[in-house]
């Protein structure tokens, strides 16, 4: 209902004619981008399926194609739903890549993790206190258990870092200099404490393809490789 309401923002969505808002305004489909709500804990067969592999009102195919570059993206997400619930949506993404031979799945996933130390109980009992709940984070205490997440549920390769390492090694000298005058950050102890307990981990599912393919270099580059 926001997006309607905005010239901006329905300027990039095709034809106005094309576009329409289902279950109560908070559904939107168009040519251009589709809006879906849904509880992703539920199983994905029954809530994702329906609406990504549905025939559009248009009459074309479905929103979802597995024989295109796929990407997923999950912002502090899989971090409060169960380790189990998790799981089960990132094979169902994997299985339905490999319907086709030609399609590439990547998935990123930004989020806590390791708060079994000091600082991440800090952090836990923090949030309970609000009743914020972090049911996803206590099965990953390392970088290496965050991409294993990915080589468990079916995808070809991960890799995982933490914002501490990717402040240290994936941005320039200048690009942190200017980031510091802005944010007048002079001591980052303290911020290395945070960073380490958050990180960006990836996994990418070519299904038959090689990972030689320029697809299996996917990932970040350090700074000096730029």
């Amino acid at each position: 209902m926001a997006i309607r309401k905005s010239k901006d923002l329905m300027a990039g969505l095709g034809d106005p004619s094309d576009i329409s808002l289902t279950q109560g305004g908070t559904a939107l489909h168009s040519s251009q981008y589709y809006l879906l709500p849904g509880d992703i804990r539920q199983p994905p067969r029954e809530t994702l399926e329906p609406m990504l592999f549905s025939p559009r009102d248009n009459g074309q195919s479905s929103i979802l194609d597995p024989s295109l570059p796929t990407l997923l993206l999950f912002e502090c997400v899989l971090v409060y739903m169960s380790p189990s619930s998790s799981s089960r949506l990132l094979e169902w993404f994997v299985q339905i890549n490999k319907r086709t031979q030609s399609g590439a799945l990547g998935c990123i996933v930004y989020e806590m993790f390791g708060l079994d130390d000091a600082f991440g109980r800090v952090m836990v009992a923090n949030l309970r206190e609000r009743q914020i709940y972090l049911p996803g984070a206590q099965p990953y205490p390392t970088s290496e258990s965050l991409l294993n997440r990915f080589l468990q549920t079916g995808f070809s390769a991960a890799r995982a870092l933490t914002l501490k390492e990717i402040r240290k090694s994936y941005i320039t000298p200048e690009e942190l200099e200017r980031i510091s005058r802005l944010e007048f950050l002079d001591e980052t102890e303290e911020l290395d404490l945070v960073l380490a307990h958050y990180a960006i981990s990836w996994g990418l599912f070519l299904g038959n393809s090689d990972m030689n393919t320029n697809w299996g270099q996917w990932g970040l580059k350090q700074q000096e490789e730029v």
